[in-house]
């Protein structure tokens, strides 16, 4: 009989280090039924869909889950499919803060950023 080989699936999105930290400092001050952050792609904006990350309190078996230093990350199942290959970033300046993504799978994005389409 011959012995197969898997190897491990690849993350659906790639987290920077940068990222992974605001995941930690978001866990650190979570409410207490917090398991994890959440990224989804609701549909919304102008584009039909965006990126939210909100906290988790409820794993759901069909959601992938990432383990990072600072806690456990999901991407909701209906999402993956928008975002495989991406890349999570968290981006501060003088004027903003935020998770900036970048989706080889968008095909566009509104003028404000806000939504992207697939």
């Amino acid at each position: 009989m011959t012995e197969v080989k898997t190897r491990a699936r690849p993350a659906a999105v790639k987290l920077t280090p940068a990222a992974e930290a605001r995941v930690a400092d978001l866990m650190a001050r979570a409410p207490a039924d917090a398991i994890g952050v959440k990224l989804s792609t609701p549909r919304r904006g102008c584009s039909g869909l965006a990126y939210s990350v909100d906290y988790v309190a409820a794993q759901d078996p069909l959601d992938e889950k990432i383990e990072t230093p600072g806690g456990d990350f999901y991407i909701d199942a209906a999402s993956v499919l928008y975002l495989i290959g991406s890349t999570m970033d968290w981006v501060e300046d003088d004027f903003t803060a935020g998770f900036v993504f970048d989706n080889p799978n968008a095909k566009g994005a509104c003028g404000c950023g806000e939504s992207f389409t697939v």
